[in-house]
């Protein structure tokens, strides 16, 4: 299977994490964590929501389909994080293995039926008091010139990703973004914050 994520890994640190550093910072303050806390981070990527809760534990894994990205999380984790090639619609993990689940803008990449799979997932192995995270494009309202200018960069990068990618990007903006995904999967909504003038949702969730 094509790696697709093979050229952005290269750079995705260098030119993606900084615009979105402060969305999982306040995710982080949204759903803290003890050194206890077991932590997976679906479509983990590079790794770099992974290091920000490794500083308050160790207990942290990760799974993402992208050998590429895989890689760079090894080399940044320093092999401390247990990192997984795979699908995250169906894992081979127990149920209720974690106590927090993330899952930080890839809801949007994937179609409608796949969100709902990977969240029927997510479920499956999260303790039964646990919490889930996620963190994604919102539509809106669009507030202030700092909404306006967010808005224009997102669409350009979507565009740019293009095919599959960009169709399931505006299915997920048109249809009311992790809201409507939230309800469809069952789950109840804990916190909320919407961010980046309208742009960004931050949604902490319960079974």
């Amino acid at each position: 299977m094509k790696d697709q994520y093979k050229n952005v890994s290269k750079g995705y640190d260098r030119i993606i994490e900084p615009m979105v550093r402060n969305l999982k910072i306040m995710g982080l303050e949204m759903s803290p964590v003890s050194k206890n806390t077991s932590v997976l981070d679906i479509g983990c990527g590079t790794g770099s929501l992974l290091k920000i809760y490794q500083k308050y534990t160790e207990n942290i894994s990760g799974i993402d389909v992208s050998l590429s990205m895989i890689r760079v999380a090894r080399k940044k984790l320093n092999e401390k994080a247990n990192l997984i090639v795979g699908s995250a619609t169906k894992t081979e993990f127990k149920p209720h293995s974690f106590d927090l689940i993330t899952c930080s803008l890839i809801l949007h990449e994937v179609s409608d039926v796949i969100r709902i799979e990977i969240l029927k997932e997510a479920t499956r192995i999260l303790q039964n008091n646990g919490r889930i995270l996620l963190i994604d494009y919102h539509p809106g309202p669009i507030e202030n010139f700092e909404g306006v200018y967010s808005k224009i960069v997102i669409r350009f990068f979507e565009f740019l990703a293009g095919g599959d990618h960009h169709k399931n990007y505006r299915h997920f903006i048109k249809n009311g973004g992790l809201p409507r995904v939230i309800e469809k999967a069952g789950l109840k909504i804990e916190k909320e914050r919407i961010t980046g003038g309208g742009n960004f949702g931050i949604f902490v969730l319960r079974k």
